[in-house]
């Protein structure tokens, strides 16, 4: 039992006045303060999960003598998002008023003034509230560990977020860099959606692991050594190291963070919505059920309505204003839109002024909205610890029920909104695999180590390993990744422009100059946006001009290779080339698309959830729990098909006018799907099939050919081998590799967009990186950039581990079906492909309704 004594009279009284008792979780984060233990705090949205975190710190600022030298900060609270830190700035000034507290707590963010940044500087608040670019730009200051030397407590906010990103590589490092400042500080992290928190501990936690074999003697002697030098004293490349399988995180790694559960709160009402009593075939935009969601909103307080894609909010807010006769204020929020427009609606949500908010993720963390009594997700939600998350956002209160109501666009995604609502009252959550911290994001972190002040490369390395992505951190890729830093690498050394950091007689390595600091302060960060490329009409190896037709994301023709086709405003296109940021295309109306654009989900099916959608579909006692519609459907697959057991995966081919059909239902999500498609299509070009194009969902994707593909080895055409030559040789023809290595020579430094008096345009970027790219892959293929290209290739845009573990799951257990026309679990796939071309128009919807009348009649017939 916690003793109930740990809170001072005059916070007792201030939570008696609020009718309120401090809960256990609150009183164990204060027990763990006064013991000097980092701890991570595991507790339902509403609470008091915030409040627990800063009561510590607000007892000890309370109870702390007076000073006649000005205090440090004492307390620094970092948030994943801007809006949340100012949020909960304001939400902590309430405590600290009501009892009369003498703390100053204040925020600041990319949006403070800059004379406030200045004030906060000479006269440090007692509570800090930042971002982790903030903290980023402190630990590149000269001033930083004078700052920060009487720092008590690091508080991270929202940590399930932050930990499994690049963002989170850089916080850990920041953090590690802290502790060197303030040696006696702790570390606290808050999270309400956690699957296993082990690793988020490993993450949080200072690393206690002894130093290699042969590290004390190489200290010994006093220098650096050379891996050729010494080759059994130092740990394996990074390359050759795997992350430890899930649920095997090292105890030692894990045992500097307590672990704190927060009691469960009221169990969240969940539905999901069956529109006019039926679910249709296909789609993504659920625009058949708006009529019903607008009444639904009617009759709410307030509702926040999550959707996947700025796409799909943009369409619901338009959907539903058509509905909007009683003129309701109904809002949009999402990151396209201008900081000032997303504050605006913010504010006005704290008001209480408005009655509904179309929102994607911008909305997902934090913010404490209670007016919100209802949550409905539009279109399927991809995964449940994300909805759990969204779910959060309704009442805020731990002992009421919040509200939520899925809204299935097609059949397939009423699975997997069924499956969602199951895992999330049975509360489990999605996982996130184990993590090795990314050495773009290091080089950066050394880089803003030398802005603050010059430092030994030992000291460093010891220091680096204490933050959890780097505890198996190799000396020879910390060499490399000073030598990247201070060289460029091996095939860059030669030019002056790349030199950063120096090293002085005395073995301090340092800034070179007071412009690569200034630079450098001016770019921090992991966070790297999405190019936006015109595109132009134009053809050739070196085309000019050309009439611009719109703009799209350059990860839109990143997967294609000239000559490919595929659609863009509602026609067709062929790919010719990527230059600098114009895509050139020509057109191809008598083609078709080989890779059609979609309006689907940026967030994959997580695989906790493709596992849950399968077993359901294999286990008919499950079926009862969908509307009869959907359960026909399912029932018409097994009588013309087969419905694959959970382990199986489900292959189908069949003619349909001059063209033949391949269907697969893996359910491992778009990104894996559009590889294995990639990579099929080449496997079944070399065997003269003719593969004409493919489209992808989440659930399935289908390939369509010239020639039959029912006699085909399926084993041997999904053999694991296909991750080997043929990937490599995809890499290196699509343009995939160089926006990869763009981003990570953004984030290593490398290349900067931003210089003091201008920014580099995406084009200017562009054509810098490509160049620099062309170099490295010719004269330096294992530069230390191109390693991390890779690797964010094959965990990012391709999902190359997931595809992996795909192939390993259905090897020897692919069950063909070979039919004579298409079946009903196709019929959404296939439908994909006319909803690509259609230009959407009235006369185009026409056509699609009745393609779909015609594909269903024939699928059931």
């Amino acid at each position: 039992m916690v003793p109930a004594d740990l809170l001072p009279p005059r916070f007792s009284e201030w939570f008696a006045t609020r009718g309120w008792s401090p809960r256990a979780h609150q009183l164990a984060m204060i027990e763990k303060a006064r013991a000097g233990r980092d701890a991570l705090l595991i507790a339902p949205t509403g609470g008091g999960k915030t409040l627990a975190g800063f009561l510590p710190s607000l007892i000890e600022l309370y109870e702390r003598p007076p000073r006649n030298a000005p205090a440090g900060i004492h307390t620094l609270y970092i948030s994943p998002l801007k809006a949340l830190a100012v949020d909960v700035e304001r939400n902590l000034m309430t405590p600290i008023r009501e009892m009369g507290l003498s703390i100053v707590a204040e925020s600041r963010t990319g949006d403070t003034g800059e004379s406030r940044k200045a004030r906060q500087r000479i006269r440090p608040p007692d509570i800090l509230l930042t971002t982790p670019e903030q903290l980023a730009l402190f630990c590149a200051w000269e001033g930083a560990r004078e700052y920060f030397a009487d720092m008590s407590c690091v508080i991270v906010d929202e940590a399930h977020a932050m930990w499994p990103s690049k963002r989170g590589d850089l916080l850990a490092l920041d953090i590690a860099r802290l502790q060197t400042f303030a040696p006696r500080m702790r570390r606290v992290g808050l999270s309400a959606t956690v699957d296993d928190p082990d690793l988020v501990r490993r993450w949080l936690g200072k690393q206690q692991d002894p130093p290699p074999p042969g590290e004390m003697a190489r200290r010994a002697g006093g220098g650096a050594v050379s891996a050729s030098e010494t080759p059994d004293a130092l740990p394996p490349p990074i390359a050759t190291r795997s992350p430890p399988p899930r649920g095997e995180v090292p105890r030692s790694s894990i045992s500097s963070v307590d672990l704190v559960l927060g009691s469960g709160g009221a169990q969240p009402v969940v539905e999901v919505l069956v529109s006019g009593g039926r679910v249709p075939w296909a789609g993504h935009t659920a625009q058949h059920a708006m009529a019903e969601v607008y009444e639904i909103i009617r009759q709410s307080r307030t509702a926040l309505i999550f959707v996947n894609t700025r796409f799909q909010a943009e369409f619901a807010f338009q959907e539903l204003w058509k509905l909007n006769d009683e003129g309701l204020p109904i809002a949009l929020h999402h990151g396209s839109l201008s900081a000032e427009q997303r504050r605006k609606v913010e504010a006005a949500m704290a008001r209480g002024d408005l009655r509904a908010v179309v929102c994607t993720s911008t909305l997902d963390m934090g913010i404490d909205w209670g007016d919100v009594d209802l949550v409905i997700q539009l279109a399927a939600p991809k995964g449940a610890s994300r909805m759990v998350q969204r779910i959060g956002r309704a009442n805020h209160r731990l002992d009421e029920p919040s509200r939520a109501l899925f809204v299935p666009a097609s059949r397939f995604e009423m699975l997997e909104c069924r499956a969602a609502a199951d895992a999330i009252l049975e509360n489990h959550l999605d996982g996130e695999p184990a993590r090795i911290g990314a050495l773009d994001v290091l080089a950066q972190h050394v880089m803003g180590c030398a802005c603050s002040e010059p430092f030994r490369l030992v000291d460093l390395y010891d220091e680096v390993r204490t933050a959890g992505p780097y505890a198996d951190l190799s000396w020879e890729d910390f060499e490399t990744v000073v030598d990247f830093v201070s060289t460029g690498g091996y095939a860059l050394k030669t030019y002056d422009r790349f030199r950063r950091i120096v090293e002085d007689a005395d073995g301090f390595w340092k800034a070179r100059n007071a412009q690569v600091v200034q630079r450098h302060r001016m770019n921090v960060g992991a966070i790297v946006s999405p190019a936006v490329v015109n595109v132009r009409i134009g053809g050739g190896r070196r085309p000019m001009g050309g009439r611009k037709i719109g703009e799209a994301e350059e990860g839109y023709f990143e997967q294609l290779t000239p000559g490919d086709t595929f659609v863009f405003a509602g026609q067709v296109w062929q790919f010719n080339s990527l230059v600098g940021a114009d895509a050139y295309v020509s057109p191809a109306p008598a083609k078709d698309p080989k890779m059609p654009s979609w309006g689907g989900s940026k967030f994959p099916l997580s695989t906790y959830l493709a596992s849950r959608v399968r077993k359901m579909m294999h286990d008919e006692t499950e079926w009862t729990a969908l509307p009869p519609d959907v359960q026909e459907w399912m029932a018409y697959q097994k009588a013309r098909s087969r419905i694959p057991d959970e382990d199986e995966m489900l292959l189908e081919t069949f003619p349909r006018g001059k063209r033949f059909h391949m269907v697969m239902y893996p359910f491992e999500g778009r990104l894996a799907h559009t590889t294995l498609a990639m990579l099929l299509t080449r496997r079944l070009d070399r065997l003269g099939v003719g593969p004409l194009g493919f489209v992808c969902n989440d659930y399935a994707l289908n390939i369509w050919s010239l020639k039959p593909m029912d006699e085909l080895d399926l084993d041997d055409l999904f053999d694991q081998d296909m991750l080997g030559d043929d990937l490599e040789d995809w890499l290196n023809e699509s343009f995939l590799m160089k926006r990869a290595f763009k981003a990570c020579a953004l984030v290593g430094g490398l290349i900067e967009r931003r210089y003091p008096g201008e920014e580099k345009s995406g084009r200017q970027v562009t054509f810098s990186t490509d160049l620099i790219y062309d170099v490295l892959r010719k004269h330096q293929p294992d530069h230390l950039l191109l390693r991390c290209a890779r690797a964010d290739a094959a965990t990012g845009q391709l999902d190359v581990a997931r595809l992996g573990d795909l192939l390993a799951r259905i090897k020897g257990r692919i069950r063909h079906a070979a039919l004579d026309k298409v079946s009903p679990f196709a019929v959404p796939i296939m439908l994909e492909i006319g909803r690509e071309r259609a230009p959407g128009d009235a006369a185009s919807d026409m056509i699609l309704a009745e393609a779909e009348e015609d594909l269903i009649a024939e699928a059931l017939s």
